[in-house]
């Protein structure tokens, strides 16, 4: 794909992806894009290829066909990664006993993201507190990070994926074990760093229900792409009423 073909507001152009463990077809031909303030959902049943899908536009698995564009360059040659926030599965899963403060474990995101070694330490103070702020958690900086609750938690490794300033936040299953009223206000503080922050936000989940009133955009895997398009036109789509028709029940209310 010639670079002239991307749009000036796509961040990801996700071209053609196939993708096989051994002999069994994991993604096949899944073409679409992610574009500038998105609040993408990328949604389907366990084993879709959801995770498979965001390991490979983070460069951390190759696939077997395709092309990966990241802000107009190909991802071969892509090097600012700390454009890219991520948050993986299971990121809250930690020892409680574990002798870290929720400041610090922020602080390890600015380092491993750096690009200037000269950052003065009253930048970095700066850098973590405006994260904490955006995820409403600076007045927990100092605690364990294991005494903090799991939605807590979560918060905090979102704080460290974002304090780099990142353009695009990718959010694997960010909601598991998390209860209904928490993921609420979770989902609005994704809201405010999506429309206040400009934050892209994409979040990978087998949760049909958090297709809600924050998510502009859905795309609908099923080892291939099911659908892909504005979250209004998909409650009216053929993909919809197959969910609906499988059992699975999805909240779309919007006000």
């Amino acid at each position: 794909m010639d670079s002239s073909a991307n749009k000036p507001n796509e961040l990801i152009t996700v071209q053609d992806i196939s993708f096989r463990y051994g002999y069994t077809d994991v993604l096949t031909g899944v073409t679409f894009s992610i574009n500038s303030g998105d609040f993408l959902a990328v949604i389907g049943p366990n084993g879709s290829g959801k995770t498979t899908l965001v390991k490979i536009i983070l460069g951390l698995l190759r696939p077997a066909q395709g092309e990966i564009r990241i802000i107009g360059k190909p991802i071969e040659e892509f090097t600012d990664w700390q454009k890219l926030g991520y948050v993986p599965q299971k990121a809250t899963h930690i020892d409680p006993f574990f002798p870290v403060s929720a400041k610090e474990v922020v602080h390890m995101g600015l380092i491993s993201g750096r690009r200037l070694p000269g950052l003065t330490r009253k930048e970095e103070e700066l850098s973590i507190q405006k994260a904490l702020s955006h995820v409403g958690m600076e007045p927990f900086k100092n605690r364990r990070i294991g005494s903090l609750s799991g939605g807590q938690q979560q918060r905090i490794f979102i704080a460290r994926a974002i304090v780099n300033q990142p353009e695009i936040l990718f959010l694997d299953e960010p909601t598991t074990g998390v209860d209904a009223e928490t993921q609420g206000h979770f989902y609005d503080m994704l809201d405010n760093l999506n429309k206040r922050e400009r934050i892209t936000i994409v979040l990978i989940t087998h949760d049909f229900g958090v297709v809600n009133r924050h998510v502009t955009q859905v795309a609908c895997l099923n080892q291939k792409l099911v659908y892909h398009g504005s979250h209004a036109e998909f409650c009216r789509s053929e993909a919809f009423k197959e969910i609906l028709a499988d059992g699975h029940h999805m909240i779309s209310h919007r006000h």
